[in-house]
């Protein structure tokens, strides 16, 4: 392949996408995330959604309030993005309306209709102020997943030479570099959740910044000094949606030209004494809580927690609620340096993937559904399962339950390897499936922790695939869905016609 080919080839897929979005005029702001292409559009009934959704390398769209967001996968997102907006500021490109699809009963198209209807049934059960407070802390830490997983690989290579006494004067280097994001985390936490709930970005990152300041240590609350990093990701967040809340309060009053002296003045001052005074002391409280929580869940409940929130995390990706996950993982990343809960929770990943092979073994003759699932796989395989979750299992029902189960089967043995002393964690959040591989850390060092895990995967594609196959559908079912047509089998619509949820 020719060095500049990959470069085209990102730049096809902007060229693509960008007439099917409604053309330049129609695209207001272009960011991505580590999966999906973010964009603000001016016109929502300009794009063409399913050519979109046809278009190869698509994954699948997402519609989240005023953001239209296009799943492309790590990597590619990132190198598509500049190209996209790029374009969207040179090239014209009036939008089309888009061209209506039929579907056939009992076939993946079928299928994805229900998919998306049943999603479009769950966001809207979902937009309740709890859940969508939710979404918006999760806002606030998604787009600092890209640093947590580069340091955290960073970080695991230095462990890998230190254990190993490899190149003695690299590792040292190595640490420094994986541990550098990490001791000012707090002050990009600020930074973000200000611009979320409305603040200037900059001042929620310095009200946060004075939790990770060293002169704090010189501080007494309550008869017990302060120590730099008291309070943690969770103290960043709370200190700077208060920066937020203060200085809309200021330019509320202020009159407009003292604004650019009162205002910061009062943010950082107000926000920064109640954090010093207070925030800093109940959030460290409540983050060790966190960390002593996690720690006896797994350490005393072994089998049955690593069952039951194996069994459950597709659920909660249903309901919204994992995205309150979010800030704990961190959390117990900067306490502990990687977080046990994630790879237990990866294991509902692998009850989709063994779901969607029992499927496609009792479906010989449904070329569309089996068609589907051999598009899908790959991406389920690196934990992305959204397109079997919306494409397969969940409008066909019964098989949904049945994945869940195989995923509380591989958390159950996840759990019960940890109870017995094998701990194993993540040092990133993000990946899942084959994907975590280069995240893993365990008390036992980084091979051991890729056994338990893999043999985690195993159990939980092994269960779900057993469990799908001979309970998974009800009686007759199978028969229906194996209907033969008049017409050809269909070869399956790729994972990208479905809508998906990133969790």
């Amino acid at each position: 392949m020719a060095p500049d080919e990959p470069a085209d080839r990102h730049r096809a897929t902007a060229a693509a996408l960008l007439p099917l979005l409604g053309g330049a005029g129609n695209v207001l702001s272009v960011t991505n995330c580590m999966t999906r292409l973010r964009l603000e559009l001016r016109d929502r009934a300009l794009v063409r959604d399913a050519e979109l959704r046809a278009l190869p390398g698509v994954l699948g769209v997402v519609e989240d309030g005023s953001s239209y967001q296009v799943v492309l996968g790590p990597g590619t997102v990132a190198r598509v993005t500049p190209e996209l907006a790029r374009l969207s500021a040179t090239v014209p490109g009036p939008g089309e309306e888009p061209t209506p699809g039929t579907t056939a009963p009992v076939t993946a198209a079928a299928l994805a209709e229900r998919g998306a209807a049943l999603r479009t049934a769950r966001k809207a059960r979902n937009a309740t102020p709890v859940k969508l407070l939710l979404r918006r802390i999760a806002a606030v830490f998604v787009p600092l997943i890209p640093a947590l997983i580069g340091c955290g690989i960073v970080a695991g290579l230095a462990g890998l030479l230190a254990n190993l006494g490899w190149l003695p004067a690299l590792a040292p280097g190595l640490a420094a570099v994986a541990s550098g994001f990490m001791s000012l985390i707090a002050v990009f936490v600020g930074y973000n959740a200000a611009k979320e709930f409305g603040g200037t970005p900059v001042l929620g990152g310095a009200v946060a910044a004075i939790i990770v300041s060293p002169g704090v240590d010189r501080v007494h609350v309550l008869g017990e000094r302060l120590s730099p990093g008291q309070g943690g990701v969770l103290g960043a967040l709370a200190a700077a949606v208060l920066a937020a809340y203060v200085e809309r309060w200021c330019r509320s009053w202020v009159p407009e030209a003292l604004d650019v002296l009162v205002t910061p003045t009062l943010t950082v001052l107000l926000a920064g004494f109640v954090t010093l005074y207070g925030l800093m002391f109940v959030a460290g409280e409540v983050s060790t809580a966190i960390g002593h929580l996690a720690d006896r869940l797994l350490g005393e409940g072994g089998a049955a927690a690593g069952f039951v929130l194996g069994g459950l995390f597709l659920p909660l990706v249903m309901l919204g609620l994992h995205q309150a996950l979010i800030p704990i993982h961190t959390t117990l990343i900067q306490q502990q340096s990687h977080t046990v809960l994630l790879p237990i929770l990866a294991m509902a990943g692998a009850g989709q993937v063994g779901a969607a092979l029992a499927v496609y073994a009792r479906l010989p003759r449904n070329g569309s559904v089996r068609g589907t699932i051999r598009s899908a796989l790959p991406a389920g395989l690196l934990g992305i399962g959204e397109p079997l979750i919306y494409g397969v299992s969940l409008p066909l029902g019964r098989p949904f339950v049945t994945a869940c189960v195989g995923g509380a089967f591989g958390g159950g043995f996840v759990g019960l390897l940890n109870q017995w002393g094998h701990v194993v964690g993540s040092t990133a959040i993000g990946p899942s499936g084959w994907a975590l591989f280069p995240l893993l850390k365990g008390s036992h060092g980084p091979g051991p922790a890729a056994a338990v895990y893999g043999t985690g995967l195993l159990v939980g594609y092994a269960a779900g695939f057993a469990v799908t196959y001979f309970f998974g559908f009800g009686k007759g079912r199978v028969a229906e869905l194996n209907a033969p047509k008049a017409a050809p089998p269909s070869r399956g619509v790729p994972p990208s016609a479905y809508s998906v949820q990133e969790n």
